[in-house]
């Protein structure tokens, strides 16, 4: 039986053997009121239910599927936004980084890097990333298999930083959709590395609306909820107020409203699940 790895980042274990842990916020960053908002709403649901989160934002999306697409409002708007939420809440921050040279300046004002899953096998890009020491969550392109994304946990690993997490985020099936094989979160898991459902851009439709995105919000639920019956180390969920007007991603985002009882239901299945592997 293989080993799993267990990153602590305070105080959350994020392993596949842990409580499942929540990785939670909007595509982008709107403004560091709406971020403040959607915080404070996610904080009243999980400590409601004893839960803890990761907010999730992006201050650039780089890879939108139009030139006219709204990308995000920029690095240095972006990281005084994150130095705001980090004085006035002790939640951890993840966020996308593009290039190479964003690592070392995005590093210090957040507690987790993510690597899109376009940009996995950009050897300088992951590199650059593990040399930060930070934890760093990789998200499996959509044009690789699962053990192919093992290659990649390996390449970032020679930096000496073993906190890397993989996020299993669907593969392409034909043009302008996407599938989630289950059997690849068995297979990232196989070496102990903490694994990560993205329920929402699992059921994105890449392109599918021309020059933009689609997706197929009612799928989020039972997505995660079977992948939570694997027993993974977490699942990630964009969310937002009004997903229909969101700058980005709104057809795979799952309405705030939702999110409580969608997580009621996945803590349950994870709680049972895990029982059984104590």
């Amino acid at each position: 039986m293989n080993i799993q790895k267990n990153i602590k980042l305070n105080g959350i274990n994020i392993s596949n053997d842990s409580s499942l842990i929540l990785i939670l916020g909007p595509c982008q960053l709107e403004s560091l009121s709406h971020s403040i908002m959607i915080i404070e709403t996610i904080l009243n649901i999980c400590e409601k239910h004893k839960l803890k989160f990761i907010f999730k934002s992006s201050f650039d999306k780089a890879n939108r599927t139009s030139n006219s697409s709204i990308r995000g409002l920029g690095l240095d708007q972006g990281l005084k936004i994150f130095q705001e939420l980090k004085a006035q809440f002790n939640v951890p921050i993840l966020t996308d980084v593009h290039q190479p040279d964003q690592c070392e300046l995005v590093a210090p004002h957040v507690d987790i890097l993510q690597i899109p899953a376009f940009l996995c096998r950009q050897t300088d890009l992951i590199l650059a990333a593990g040399e930060t020491n930070k934890i760093v969550n990789i998200k499996k392109g959509q044009f690789l298999s699962a053990n192919e994304m093992l290659q990649v946990a390996k390449k970032f690993e020679s930096t000496g930083n073993n906190q890397v997490i993989l996020t299993e985020r669907g593969t392409s099936f034909g043009y302008n959709d996407l599938i989630c094989d289950m059997r690849s979160l068995e297979t990232l898991k196989k070496n102990g590395f903490p694994v990560i459902l993205d329920a929402t851009h699992s059921i994105q439709k890449p392109g599918g609306q021309g020059s933009k995105s689609g997706g197929e919000r009612e799928f989020i639920e039972p997505l995660a909820r079977a992948g939570t019956s694997l027993g993974l180390a977490g699942l990630f969920l964009e969310t937002h107020e009004q997903p229909e007007r969101a700058p980005s991603d709104g057809e795979s985002m799952l309405h705030l409203d939702n999110l409580e009882p969608l997580l009621a239901k996945v803590v349950a299945i994870d709680k049972t699940v895990k029982s059984f592997q104590q």
